[in-house]
């Protein structure tokens, strides 16, 4: 038989649905800026295209040659952004608002940069020094990926998103991890240049975008400045002190 809680006693209703537990579900609204910023990125790409695009170029491009192999971590790209969204959204609210924060700003100043400057490369290879699975991986990105808008590298300033986020978490404090996240972000931006996506310019200007966005949000330059997320979160400790 149940026994009725006591007069007076306090009862605490667990969250439900379908984020019920993850720490950050209050904020998870900061996640619907991936759509936006996928549909202004296609009307850049496909609808407003401008008559004319600035050609990146480095002799330094001529030099890095073409391999395949770097396909593996292009694609694992992928992975690694939603995996940092969702490990700091089930984990560390805190950390997934400084991120969202990060990947808003930087992003919507690549969106700003690709409309003001249009970019392209003509870097790809016309045949292919091999004919396999990978080389067949890289085509498909060929086709389906133009060679347009393409600095600042978005792939590096994703991988970078990652870096950041990892290092704002206590789990990835480990040095095994922090090693783990700087080898897995170095070989994507390496990818980008090694499989003909983008030149040494757009690898620089990506991660001189991130470095920037990164003192802006994570850094503050106003003393005294919590930083992005930070002051909502000093806030709700207040509160529960109080």
């Amino acid at each position: 038989m149940k026994k009725d809680a006591p007069a007076g006693a306090l009862t605490q209703a667990r969250p439900k649905g379908l984020f019920a537990g993850w720490a950050a579900r209050e904020s998870l609204w900061m996640a619907a800026y991936w759509p936006v910023y996928g549909l202004l990125f296609y009307l850049l790409e496909r609808v407003c295209r401008p008559e004319r695009y600035h050609v990146m170029y480095t002799a330094l491009d001529d030099v890095i040659p073409f391999h395949e192999l770097f396909v593996i971590p292009y694609v694992f790209w992928f992975l690694y952004l939603i995996g940092i969204h969702c490990y700091t959204a089930k984990r560390d609210a805190a950390a997934f608002r400084r991120l969202m924060a990060f990947v808003a700003v930087s992003h919507t100043c690549a969106l700003a940069i690709f409309f003001l400057f249009p970019t392209c490369q003509h870097l790809r290879p016309l045949v292919f020094p091999r004919d396999n699975v990978l080389t067949d991986i890289v085509a498909l990105f060929y086709r389906i990926d133009t060679s347009t808008n393409v600095c600042p590298s978005l792939h590096v300033v994703g991988s970078m998103a990652v870096w950041y986020g990892a290092k704002d978490t206590k789990l990835f404090a480990h040095r095994g991890w922090r090693v783990f996240f700087l080898l897995a972000t170095a070989s994507i931006c390496l990818s980008t240049v090694f499989l003909k996506q983008h030149s040494v310019l757009d690898v620089a200007a990506g991660l001189l975008l991130s470095h920037v966005v990164y003192r802006l949000v994570y850094h503050p330059v106003r003393e005294g400045f919590l930083g992005l997320g930070r002051r909502a979160e000093r806030r709700r400790r207040i509160s529960r002190r109080a």
